[in-house]
């Protein structure tokens, strides 16, 4: 098994901590050391409540949920210059900009789903345009 695998793997296993019920992400940011690592997933920020409710009401979940790739660089604490993002989902636009801005070399991602494209399809081509304008290698 590859670093790349390895480390896709932990993000598919951070995802299942979500309590998103319809779409779980999880990413995790490993610095140029391979021991610097960080982990993310989509949520509520701390001290917000995750209710059915809000869960349930896709406009709420939305306006609420900070996403995988912008919790883990929050959860960062150490250089992002050079590192690799891992997330179970190709970034939307908003994400990618966040990445871009950090420094961050590369970005690694499991294919979308036919459901997950269905709705974020045109955020991942813009996504994809953004990396390759600013040199950022990925595989989504």
């Amino acid at each position: 098994m590859t670093w790349d695998e390895r480390f896709l793997a932990l993000a598919h296993h951070i995802a299942t901590w979500s309590k998103d019920p319809s779409t779980k992400v999880g990413a995790v940011l490993v610095g140029t050391d391979k021991r610097q690592v960080a982990l993310g997933y989509n949520g509520f920020p701390p001290g917000i409540v995750d209710s059915d409710f809000r869960l349930a009401d896709r406009d709420i979940k939305l306006r609420y949920t900070i996403h995988a790739e912008r919790n883990v660089l929050d959860n960062a604490h150490f250089p992002t210059q050079g590192a690799t993002l891992y997330v179970t989902h190709p970034p939307c636009c908003n994400c990618a900009l966040s990445i871009i801005s950090k420094g961050i070399r590369r970005v690694v991602s499991s294919p979308m789903s036919s459901e997950f494209a269905s709705r974020w399809r045109a955020e991942t081509f813009l996504s994809r345009d953004l990396f390759r304008e600013a040199g950022v290698g990925f595989n989504f």
